[in-house]
């Protein structure tokens, strides 16, 4: 079946608009039931001064209530491309987060904040294809993991998920392998928006998703929209080439000329260095005069 490629933000955010998908989606990754969900894509438009480009992002926010009847915040970044420009955009945004008070039921609280990144690169220290950064809570007098959790450090640190998306590798075993491979970067039809899904289907769930996908990828409009935020971000990365290129260029220069200055800093070091032991003989061998001079003068 041929469905659209869900790295795509237009794509993700018609995807997870539907509530049992976000409920799947981020429970499976989580690993956890998910009672309750509230997705809430952030969509903006980012303008680039110097290129004249406006491009639309989204970020994705979803407030969730566990089994357990715990609420916390998930926030869903898709990064197609490891550069600092998407990097520091997400650190900015989730300090906003931090300091952003959220509404239940009428009522302003801080709610903890888990992070999950789609990553469209891969990590070459990590081969896994999805990876759980997970705090302890450890006491360092006894080093034992204390178990229990604070509600006051969990509104401050966070967990994170990591899905490495050129790792996965049509595994389709577990319920996790089967939302994966979804996300799957292989068997394209048309470039990168569009590939062909043939793995068996026996979870209502990932049939809900394929077949969302498949309307996405098919329907005329909303394969146009694909087609305009690929053609949007390739447009930036062909006018803001040549200003990427030239700051990388000056940042070398100005780190060539940082290591110099710290060459010729060490260099006067030693040359001060080399002076005090210079004095510190001259200053010796007076002393040794002055002494040989008094005990020739006993004489």
């Amino acid at each position: 079946m041929v469905i659209a490629n869900p790295i795509y933000d237009v794509v993700f955010k018609f995807l997870m608009q539907d509530e049992r998908t976000a409920k799947f989606f981020i429970g499976t990754l989580l690993e956890e039931t998910i009672e309750q969900v509230t997705v809430k894509p952030q969509e903006y438009i980012y303008t680039d001064q110097l290129a004249g480009l406006a491009v639309f992002r989204l970020d994705f926010i979803a407030t969730i209530k566990t089994q357990t009847g715990e609420l916390k915040k998930v926030l869903v970044e898709i990064q197609k491309a490891k550069n600092s420009f998407d990097l520091m955009r997400f650190r900015n945004y989730l300090g906003e987060q931090y300091k952003k008070e959220d509404e239940i039921d009428g009522q302003k609280i801080s709610l903890p904040i888990v992070t999950i990144y789609l990553l469209g690169f891969n990590l070459s220290e990590i081969e896994t294809p999805v990876l759980k950064v997970n705090r302890q809570y450890i006491d360092l007098i006894n080093h034992q993991v204390i178990e229990r959790k604070s509600d006051f450090i969990e509104k401050l640190t966070h967990n994170c998920f990591v899905v490495q998306l050129g790792r996965i590798q049509g595994k389709v075993q577990t319920k996790l392998d089967k939302l994966l491979s979804i996300f799957e970067q292989n068997y394209f039809v048309e470039t990168n928006t569009v590939k062909e899904y043939n793995y068996l289907i026996d979870n209502e769930d990932i049939k809900r998703m394929v077949d969302n996908l498949h309307y996405a990828g098919t329907e005329p409009k909303e394969k146009k929209k694909i087609e305009d935020e690929k053609e949007a971000w390739r447009t930036f990365d062909a006018l803001t080439g040549g200003i990427k290129e030239k700051a990388e260029k000056l940042q070398k220069q100005l780190e060539e000329k940082i290591k110099a200055l710290e060459d010729k800093d060490k260099a006067l070091e030693v040359k001060d260095q080399a002076l005090e032991v210079k004095e510190k003989i001259i200053e010796d061998k007076d002393k040794v005069i002055e002494e040989l001079k008094r005990r020739l003068g006993q004489k």
